[in-house]
């Protein structure tokens, strides 16, 4: 049986995001599956376009914590929700998977995760002794998911997401490096190691309340807007872009994004996207990369990787000119 990557949609918004992340996976190379769990709030248009790059569009339901005693305490009460996200273990027709949350990006591939056990992920920024339960591998099993529902159920999740239930279920995981799940925060509070380690980053994962949606896009200069403090996310935001506006965005029906379940600083960004005009990012010349690594600007996603999202993207456009 097939390994696949596993990734969640509970609205169109976040299937939007699932669908840069599939394209990204794909343009570094990954040889696995692709799969994605979809709440019945996504819509038809955005499931049908959904269908064209996973290999598998699983519907399921919604599992909700109903802990608003919990939930309150991270102040995002939506993570609700996210007990939706147990419902990967029911995906027993592969053998073994990588979860990853629809907000991440595959910059190098990742595809030697595959090779730890279950439950391997990356100790999370906030209490390294839990792990970060945006990136996790995983062993699909229909007994594990019936112990799980059971734990949700008798002793809930100390923080009210499935986070909490995970690591408690999990207490004895296995660390992999920070590089196959790096928080693109706003901040590090040990910037020499990011400036050091962080161009051997895998997998990025855009945590937190703003997504990169949500940062404003230049068409004209093909480079996103940022505030202060975020500098040093923009090869990644101008990567996730990149694939969005050329692979994803044509295909997403008008009136479906504007009824998503977006939050109203989310829905105005996407209604901007759609205004955007075509992509320029042409290639770094040596003196220009050297300057800006004399600004103290290294591209951290890596020139290399950046071109083989950008042949990727090339390569598809052209197919789909035929």
């Amino acid at each position: 049986m097939p390994e696949a990557y596993v990734t969640l949609a509970t609205n169109d918004g976040y299937a939007v995001g699932a669908l840069v992340l599939a394209h990204s996976l794909k343009s570094v190379g990954t040889t696995r599956d692709l799969c994605i769990m979809i709440a019945p709030a996504v819509s038809q248009e955005i499931q049908s376009l959904l269908h064209s790059v996973f290999n598998s569009v699983v519907v399921v339901d919604v599992l909700n914590s109903n802990d608003s005693a919990h939930l309150s305490l991270l102040k995002r009460p939506e993570l609700g929700v996210t007990f939706t996200k147990l419902h990967c273990w029911t995906l027993t027709q592969y053998t073994k998977c990588v979860f990853l949350d629809a907000d991440m990006l595959a910059v190098q591939n990742p595809d030697d995760l595959f090779a730890h056990p279950e439950l391997t992920a990356v100790c999370d920024i906030g209490w390294p002794d839990c792990f970060n339960s945006g990136m996790f591998v995983y062993v699909p099993s229909i007994d594990t998911y019936g112990q799980l529902l059971h734990q949700a159920e008798v002793s809930g999740s100390f923080d009210g997401g499935d986070q909490g239930i995970l690591n408690t279920f999990f207490p004895k995981w296995h660390r992999v490096s920070f590089i196959y799940n790096m928080v693109a925060s706003a901040t590090y509070t040990y910037l020499p190691a990011y400036k050091q380690f962080g161009g051997n980053a895998k997998l990025v994962h855009f945590l937190g309340a703003l997504k990169p949606w949500q940062h404003r896009y230049d068409s004209n200069s093909g480079s996103v807007h940022l505030s202060p403090g975020y500098q040093h996310l923009a090869p990644y935001l101008n990567s996730w872009w990149a694939i969005y506006i050329r692979l994803v965005r044509p295909g997403i029906p008008d009136m479906n994004i504007e009824s998503a379940s977006y939050s109203k600083s989310l829905l105005g960004d996407i209604q901007v996207a759609h205004q955007l005009g075509g992509l320029s990012l042409g290639p770094e010349s040596a003196m220009e990369g050297k300057a800006r690594w004399e600004r103290g600007e290294p591209d951290y996603l890596g020139r290399d990787s950046f071109a083989n999202i950008q042949a990727y993207i090339d390569a598809k456009i052209k197919s789909n000119g035929k």
